[in-house]
């Protein structure tokens, strides 16, 4: 009988692409968050705007604590992606980029002067927050995400002393650490609103050009730092 092998009436289950349900969740808490902020964000409000069920939210993630942390590392890896974006643009509009370039892109990603941006600084800071009252928050993974982009910026500073476009006296571990720690406290004065992200960007650039004085004068160097000879 024609059809008799197709499951003789039965329904056959939908295939779950479960990491595809752990982001929805993640991006719901995200969302959500960016609202009303990572405190009063619950997993109830989660499933609410994932458009699932409570019951779902918790196969998934067994705690808040452990959601939260996935939505962080999902927020991270966000970051991370746009991040190469950028470069890539670079590199389709610009050709070959550098070490300098590269720094550069990840600095200035890193600064919240859109809404992509601020989220990721507001819900980052806000989970350092409450994880120094909340021992279950679990910080080492993303203190891991902060070590990798060190360790990137700290290649590329050697890549750049290897091509002679930074002077050998640098320690790149130690400059990387104080261009993360820059990044970090500008994105903090633009949230505060003590600097606009043109001013916080100008402080970028202006170390970047101390780090690397053997490009061309000024070429990357914004017009309020250069100064006219006397």
């Amino acid at each position: 009988m024609a059809g008799a092998d197709k499951g003789y009436g039965e329904r056959v289950p939908k295939r779950v692409d479960h990491e595809e349900r752990r982001r929805q969740i993640a991006d719901a808490l995200l969302r959500t968050a960016a609202k009303r902020g990572l405190h009063a964000t619950g997993m109830r409000e989660v499933a609410a705007e994932a458009g699932v069920s409570l019951r779902l939210v918790q196969y998934y993630f067994g705690t808040k604590e452990e959601l939260l942390l996935a939505a962080m590392q999902h927020l991270a890896a966000q970051f991370a992606e746009r991040g190469m974006a950028r470069i890539k643009q670079l590199k389709d509009t610009a050709g070959p980029v550098s070490p300098r370039d590269v720094i550069g892109a990840i600095l200035a990603q890193a600064l919240p002067a859109d809404d992509e941006r601020r989220t990721f600084t507001v819900l980052n800071m806000a989970y350092f927050a409450l994880s120094l009252t909340e021992p279950a928050l679990a910080t080492a993974p993303l203190v891991r995400n902060s070590n990798a982009v060190i360790g990137v910026v700290a290649a590329q500073l050697r890549a750049a002393q290897a091509a002679a476009q930074a002077p050998a006296y640098l320690d790149p571990d130690l400059e990387a650490v104080s261009l993360l720690a820059l990044s970090t406290g500008l994105s903090t004065s633009v949230l505060a609103g003590q600097s606009s992200p043109e001013q916080a960007q100008a402080v970028i650039d202006y170390h970047l050009h101390r780090l690397f004085p053997a490009l061309a004068a000024g070429q990357h160097l914004r017009p309020e730092f250069i100064q006219e000879e006397p």
